[in-house]
């Protein structure tokens, strides 16, 4: 039975690789592991690697809980397999200050230097031409408050995009979307955490999953992990908006990684020694505890994976997996 309030979820992940040619071996570090906070409790995770590996688990910079996994043989497919059963408490409504004072309040907490990382631009969220076009084109500028402002652009965002999965890959740019209008989640978030910035508001880029419950006809694919973006504001702390599906963050969000945009919260990164070209299913499934959570469909797209040029060859020894 889960806490009055509370919400309890089961998340399976499974991640496969497929390679050309065999790889002679691979990293990978892998986000996996949902977050924990006064919201959000784990109640149970595993996490299971084909061909065997022992991932070892570390915290990266951004407090998010990271395992690192070698394969050492020759292998054309890797399988990652997670099961996660979370806990998540009813999001509380925002208290803060009158929003005629808010920029004033977010100017006096905001600190360059602690928060450096969630102020500047990153690889993905980053001012252009582009983005100065398209918030003009669509009237996006400060409001009243930082609050209503981050509603207001997040309600922009969802009317101006088309979410269309396969649109974009892993590594396109915000040009890529603001210039097509085509987009998936960690393209939205992108583009409003690049505006929120050059506010003068810290944003960090959230990675996790989003139970759906049918009402809304939410934008997150079945078999898709998802996105949205966190704001610290005066008085209220960290506030997740979800620009995909214009709506506050809440008990459906399930937080896995945090960081300065996708590349700091990707669920999987690695690199590949050979195995020519590369290829990633992944399937996702969310459901309440008590719920059977069928697999569904793949969604495929491009690994997340540098391929280094083949090594060569060695003679295995009684210790070679």
């Amino acid at each position: 039975m889960s806490a009055q309030g509370a919400r309890r979820y089961l998340v399976k992940h499974v991640s496969e690789f497929n390679y050309q040619d065999p790889a002679h071996g691979s990293l990978m570090v892998l986000r996996l592991r949902p977050r924990e906070d006064q919201r959000q409790r784990i109640l149970a995770f595993n996490l299971h690697i084909d061909p065997f590996a022992s991932p070892a688990a570390f915290e990266d910079s951004f407090g998010n809980v990271c395992h690192l996994f070698n394969v050492h043989r020759a292998h054309r497919r890797a399988i990652v397999r997670s099961r996660s059963q979370v806990e998540i408490a009813d999001a509380p409504a925002p208290v803060g200050r009158s929003e005629r004072e808010s920029w004033d309040s977010l100017a006096d907490m905001v600190d360059p230097v602690r928060h450096w990382d969630y102020l500047r631009p990153s690889r993905f969220a980053y001012p252009c031409r582009a983005l100065d076009s398209f918030t003009a084109t669509n009237g996006i500028r400060r409001g009243a408050g930082p609050l209503c402002s981050l509603l207001e652009t997040a309600s922009t965002l969802h009317a101006a995009f088309t979410y269309e999965p396969g649109s974009t890959a892993v590594d396109s740019s915000i040009e890529q979307v603001l210039e097509t209008g085509r987009g998936v989640c960690q393209d939205y978030t992108h583009v409003m955490i690049a505006i929120a910035r050059s506010w003068g508001i810290p944003s960090r880029y959230v990675s996790g999953y989003l139970h759906l419950e049918g009402a809304r006809g939410e934008q997150a694919q079945v078999g898709a992990s998802h996105s949205w973006a966190e704001f610290l504001l005066p008085d209220m702390g960290w506030i997740g908006i979800d620009p995909t599906n214009d709506t506050r963050v809440d008990h459906r969000h399930i937080r896995t990684a945090v960081g300065r945009d996708y590349d700091d919260a990707s669920p999987t990164r690695g690199v590949v020694y050979g195995g020519g070209e590369s290829s990633l299913k992944v399937w996702v499934a969310v459901a309440e505890d008590e719920e059977p959570a069928p697999m569904g469909e793949a969604l495929v797209e491009r690994a997340n994976l540098r391929d280094i040029a083949p090594r060569p060859s060695v003679p295995r020894s009684g210790h070679d997996q």
